[in-house]
């Protein structure tokens, strides 16, 4: 805004404007007073008649806003049309200013604003502009080249801050110089014209700031005022070890501080349910290995106080278990902990559904891992059932599957392994012919430590960790597990069905 008060260039292109307005007039002047004003002396020269010149020049400037002064060729001041003579001698003619223009404060203040702007710019310094009692041609450059036959126009200052413009032209008559025109005039009107444009300027401004601080107090009351509140509840659960804090809820207004609420609101709920997975994980791994412990500590203190070899025997096979059993559960509490982690550093690779089935199958059909019981796969192993994830984790997650249902499978029994693609899927279903699943526990045997076993398994086989360490990888693959019965048509259980369901590639 301050760059647009200076204004400097537009001022200048009004002086120029004056400048030439000033000598237009002068030229006319001095065209009226050469062929008006000029007479024949008594030696034969052209010069100029006084009275005639003095009425002439006053009738020429009246309707106009300058000064005009007219010297003779030797410079001498002949007419001023400031100045009536008469009996009583001249008079001096001033020009006031119109009543109620008596600047005021803020008008001062725009004069005061000009000349610092001028001072910051470098607009060179005018030389002032200073008037005798006797005024001669001599006194003004411009006036005395007109003298010479040149037309000049100076720039001056004046005490109140204003500018005195001057034009000044020979007065000729047969191309013979009888003396020059000088007229002058302030640059008051100009000043003028400057303030209103600045005042313009000035209401433009506050007209824009005011609509600016309205669009603040709106602004602050719609984004900034909430986004506030928002980083501070999201503070405030950073340091709460409590759940009462809570996010501000801004949903209901449907743009981005709304969206940014729900998600703020989602993570913190996220976050808790994450704390309250790990305490409860904290305190069954807790109470799965102090089982084992307890046990192995009971069978240590007694082979202390033993003496027959046959039952020390004993009891270092049931320590070399309850080992075996902690090692095998510390194995899996450690895999389950650090899954999340691994899963979000690993890159998501092509991975051929039907190769990787077969795999597992003829690895176990080569060491005898069946326990018995016939398992084969159904399915194209031809990359049809391609899908995109970690190669490792999903073989973990059909291994625990055919694991599981080999261990529960009878002697004679058959695990069948199916595959086929639905859509945009992968359907992967692993069916065995046991007892199937308890009533009502198809969503708790994904629950960590998960003990329901068949009774011909030997306490501590398995951690029961397997199953929801397959949820959590098929999860983080963007799929989904379930777990039912197989029923016949009369509704008898035939065994228990595993569902994968995988996003194809």
């Amino acid at each position: 805004m301050a760059g647009l008060l200076y204004l400097g260039q537009y001022r200048e292109q009004l002086i120029d404007a004056a400048v030439n307005s000033l000598a237009t007039q002068a030229k006319i002047f001095a065209g009226a007073l050469g062929e008006g004003a000029a007479t024949t002396g008594p030696d034969g020269t052209p010069e100029i008649q006084r009275d005639v010149a003095r009425a002439l020049l006053r009738r020429l400037v009246q309707p106009t806003n300058s000064r005009a002064r007219l010297f003779d060729s030797t410079g001498t001041l002949i007419a001023d049309s400031r100045q009536l003579l008469g009996p009583g001698g001249s008079v001096q003619i001033e020009i006031l200013m119109p009543p109620g223009e008596t600047a005021d404060a803020f008008t001062r203040i725009l004069d005061l604003y000009q000349r610092l702007a001028d001072l910051l710019v470098g607009v060179p310094l005018l030389e002032p502009y200073v008037e005798g009692s006797g005024s001669r041609a001599q006194d003004y450059d411009e006036a005395s080249l007109a003298l010479s036959g040149e037309g000049a126009s100076a720039l001056r200052s004046l005490p109140n801050g204003f500018q005195m413009i001057s034009v000044a032209v020979p007065v000729q008559r047969f191309k013979q110089v009888l003396g020059a025109v000088m007229v002058t005039t302030t640059s008051a009107e100009i000043d003028s014209a400057m303030r209103e444009v600045r005042i313009g300027i000035l209401k433009v401004f506050g007209g824009a700031l005011a609509i600016t601080v309205l669009l603040s107090f709106y602004l602050a009351g719609t984004i900034a005022r909430p986004m506030r509140r928002l980083a501070a509840a999201a503070d405030g659960v950073r340091r709460s070890l409590r759940r009462e804090q809570e996010i501000p809820d801004f949903t209901a207004r449907h743009d981005e501080i709304g969206d940014l609420s729900g998600a703020l609101r989602e993570m913190t709920e996220a976050l808790w349910l994450r704390m309250d997975a790990v305490e409860s994980f904290a305190a069954d791994v807790a109470h799965e290995i102090k089982n084992p412990l307890t046990s192995l500590r009971s069978a240590v203190e007694t082979a202390a106080r033993l003496s027959d070899p046959d039952q020390q025997r004993r009891l270092m096979a049931i320590i070399q278990e309850d080992v075996q059993r902690l090692d095998r559960l510390i194995t899996d509490i450690s895999d389950a902990s650090r899954l999340d982690a691994e899963l979000s550093r690993e890159h998501m690779e092509r991975v051929d559904l039907g190769a990787l089935i077969s795999g597992l199958i003829e690895v176990r059909r080569e060491t005898g891992a069946t326990q018995s019981a016939e398992l084969r796969y159904e399915g194209p192993a031809d990359g049809a059932l391609a899908v995109p994830g970690i190669e490792t984790r999903i073989a973990q997650v059909f291994n625990n599957l055919i694991s599981n249902a080999l261990s529960f499978s009878p002697l004679g029994g058959a695990v069948v392994v199916r595959a086929a693609r639905e859509g945009r899927q992968v359907l992967v279903t692993v069916e065995d012919n046991g007892p199937g699943l308890p009533e009502g526990s198809e969503e708790r045997i994904f629950e960590r430590f998960y003990s329901e076993r068949p009774e011909s398994e030997k306490f501590g086989t398995h951690s029961g960790l397997g199953l929801s360490i397959s949820r959590q990888i098929v999860a983080a693959h963007g799929g989904t597990i379930r777990a039912e019965n197989r029923r016949d048509a009369s509704g008898t259980v035939l065994g228990a069905r595993f569902v994968v369901r995988l996003p194809a590639q």
